[in-house]
């Protein structure tokens, strides 16, 4: 059946974090529920829906920010008592708000993630994990990377205590007591974990989890080992998994997956006969979505999907119709409730209007008196900054409370900045003078009005490395600017991944020198995205990660004195000397490198490169080729005289030309990575072939594989 969703705002409150709305059990069988939401202000507010009006129930006084909000009771009964982290405090509160519970934690660091299960209490915080009994501790875990996320399978169906956390580094670490018990490797950064079914599903050990690439997937998480049972794909590229729920709002007595996105993007998933899941609804707001739950809250009988946005509003999808059809010979009319409302809006606007204009002219009257104080208005920035794996570009998304006016991007670094479908903004650029300022980029996107939230792709060139900064002007009197710098690594299309091919031709150097095992864990830091701050447990560590676009790979592994780099690409190897050598001078620290070359690892590195680079040499020639089949085309009337190759070229015209304005750079890129590879080859042999780089490119642009290897081979 075809679900239909009609769109409710219910009211705001301040800025929202993630996971901090949530509905209160029904006091009875046909009640409406109540909703409980914590916002960035330190405020709980409690309400319910009475005539499409909000009647609140409490409210407390602000305080320190709100970063979670779960509900808890005896195990068993209902889940009726509020209970919210801000800083390292839990405070829990009654149904009607009264306080009973304020519980000063032993955390340094601010809660960032809770989960409660009777009088069981489990805490993170950056990279802590605490464990809570009556609010004694129990126990406690260092997590390897940042914690995102907890959750503890039902104590009451398995009779243990089994926590979960969602770790960055695309694992989740299930635990026992203080201990590890097993590793679940998942293909995204887990942004939050749910229990299937909201119980855990028929055994009470199915999870799900959200990454932050937009993939949703279950696990059983068996004693001894984890079985993963489904994952779906993020296909249409939306936003990363905020939230997840599990309620029936198809009204098939089975629960649906409810899924909310930081793209501001709802979805409905149910299951088909295999248990598989299917999209079947999606709904598209224009914030992030930081909470999502199902139930009844506007109209008996009626049940709905709550979310709470960034910004702070509580809205509702109710499967209420809007309108009701008439009857036969009768004219639709306006409720006298709706006419009630609309009347009430009004007065509340004017009444509005008139606030802001004696506040604008006291404003005006007390910044000319002499005894002025200048106040920036402060405001609430939600910042990303990732690396989609799928073309190997950097998402930049930025939110703020209110409307931006404009982003101004600067960047010291060499960068592309690409199309975005969602993107409404008008770009404009500046002109750079890179060799005094060291400005490679000035751009300036101005927002149409009532746009909160924006989106930018930026590619980087490897080996290229600084600063980009984004200067955000909101829509707010007077003027203020926020700015954000983001870092682009030397190796910045890297990405974590838990194992590597180690059957592929490697080159390798080594470092050896007065140097600690911070030291060294600091400079992988620098070159490397998705590496943990926290210097790592142990004496030693390995990481491995994959280029995101030609797919080459790294292994890291170091200890105190020690560093040893293998990739099968020369150039990977090439930038890590060259940095970490800068990093090591800048410290005083002597180096001893070595390194051991594999010649193989050339012809395999540009063998990666073939498919790509004939893709887009073959992308290229169709394009040009375009308008001179149009116009054969309007010659002689029909194309029934082409061969069938040139009739597909202008049946997918449009496609074509769309693909080929989306990869302006693309070639180029492929261009420089194969020059890039050239020199770096012959620079680990002590020859300078900078001269013969005119020769490769005139091979290039008659591009031949067997051609190109031949003249990696020969060249001296």
């Amino acid at each position: 059946m075809e679900l239909q969703l009609h769109r409710m705002d219910y009211l705001q409150v301040g800025v929202t974090s993630q996971k901090t709305m949530r509905l209160l059990p029904a006091s009875g069988r046909r009640a409406t529920q109540k909703v409980v939401v914590g916002d960035q202000d330190g405020v709980v507010t409690c309400f319910g829906i009475k005539k499409t009006e909000a009647v609140p129930v409490f409210k407390t006084l602000p305080g320190q920010k709100i970063s979670r909000l779960e509900l808890g009771g005896a195990l068993g009964t209902q889940q009726e008592k509020i209970f919210v982290a801000a800083g390292s405090e839990v405070r829990g509160f009654t149904k009607r708000g009264k306080q009973f519970l304020s519980f000063e934690t032993n955390l340094t660091e601010s809660i960032r993630a809770m989960h409660i299960s009777g009088s069981d209490l489990f805490l993170c915080a950056s990279y802590i994990y605490n464990h809570y009994c009556e609010c004694k501790d129990q126990h406690y875990f260092l997590s390897g990377d940042k914690i995102s996320d907890v959750v503890c399978l039902p104590v009451e169906r398995l009779e243990r205590i089994t926590p979960v956390l969602a770790c960055q580094d695309r694992v989740l670490r299930v635990l026992e007591g203080s201990s590890l018990m097993y590793e679940v490797e998942v293909s995204g950064p887990p942004s939050i974990l749910a229990l299937n079914n909201g119980n855990g599903g028929e055994s009470g050990e199915e999870l799900l989890y959200g990454t932050s690439d937009g993939k949703i997937g279950l696990i059983h998480i068996a004693m001894n080992t984890p079985i993963p049972k489904w994952e779906i794909p993020n296909e249409k590229k939306r936003g990363g998994i905020l939230c997840i729920d599990s309620f029936d709002i198809i009204g098939d007595g089975v629960k649906d997956m409810l899924i909310g996105r930081d793209d501001g993007t709802v979805e409905v998933y149910g299951y088909d006969s295999a248990n598989e899941p299917v999209l079947r609804h999606d709904y598209s707001l224009t914030e992030s979505i930081t909470s999502i739950q199902g139930g009844c809250v506007g109209k008996d009988g009626y049940d709905e999907i709550v979310l709470s946005t960034y910004s702070g509003w509580v809205t509702g999808l109710t499967t209420e119709p809007i309108h009701k059809e008439a009857g036969p010979g009768e004219e639709l009319k306006m409720s006298q409730d709706m006419q009630n409302k609309i009347a009430s809006l009004r007065s509340e606007l004017d009444q509005l209007q008139f606030k802001v204009l004696q506040e604008r002219d006291r404003y005006q009257h007390s910044s000319q008196s002499v005894t002025a104080v200048s106040a920036v208005p402060v405001f609430s920035i939600n910042d990303k900054f990732t690396l989609n794996q799928d073309d190997a570009s950097y998402s930049l998304i930025l939110e703020v409370q209110m409307a931006i006016d404009n982003v101004l991007i600067q960047s010291d670094v060499p960068v592309d900045l690409l199309d975005v479908d969602k993107n409404s903004a008008v770009v404009s650029f500046s002109g750079c003078d890179n060799e005094p300022n060291g400005n490679f980029l000035l751009a300036t996107y101005r927002c149409q009005a009532n746009t909160t939230r924006l989106e930018l792709k930026i590619r980087s060139i490897e080996g290229q490395y600084g600063t980009l900064q984004a200067y955000i002007t909101p829509r707010i009197q007077p003027k203020t600017c926020q700015v954000r710098q983001y870092q682009i690594k030397p190796l910045s299309l890297h990405q974590r991944t838990h194992a590597i091919d180690q059957n592929r031709p490697m080159n390798m150097v080594s470092l050896t020198g007065q140097f600690s095992f911070s030291d060294m864990h600091s400079w992988v830091v620098f070159c490397l995205p998705e590496v943990p701050e926290k210097t790592p447990m142990g004496e030693n560590v390995t990481f491995y990660f994959q280029n995101t676009f030609l797919d080459t790979q790294i292994e890291c592994t170091y200890r105190k004195g020690e560093g040893l780099f293998k990739s099968d690409n020369i150039s990977t190897i090439s930038i890590l000397k060259d940095v970490l050598s800068k990093e090591a001078t800048k410290r005083k620290i002597n180096l001893n490198i070595s390194y051991d070359i594999n010649e193989e690892s050339v012809g395999h590195t540009l063998k990666m490169i073939h498919p790509k680079l004939e893709y887009q040499l073959l992308l290229a020639k169709k394009v040009q080729l375009i308008d001179a089949l149009k116009e054969l085309q309007v010659h002689e009337g029909n194309t029934d005289f082409l061969i069938p190759e040139y009739r597909s070229i202008l049946e997918e015209a449009e496609k074509l030309q769309e693909e080929y304005k989306k990869q302006p750079a693309h070639l180029e890129r492929l261009y420089g990575m194969i020059t890039d590879l050239f020199i770096d080859k012959f620079k680990f042999k002590g020859t300078n072939v900078k001269t013969k780089v005119p020769l490769l490119l005139e091979i290039l642009d008659n591009y031949e594989q067997n051609a190109l290897m031949a003249f990696f081979e020969t060249a001296q």
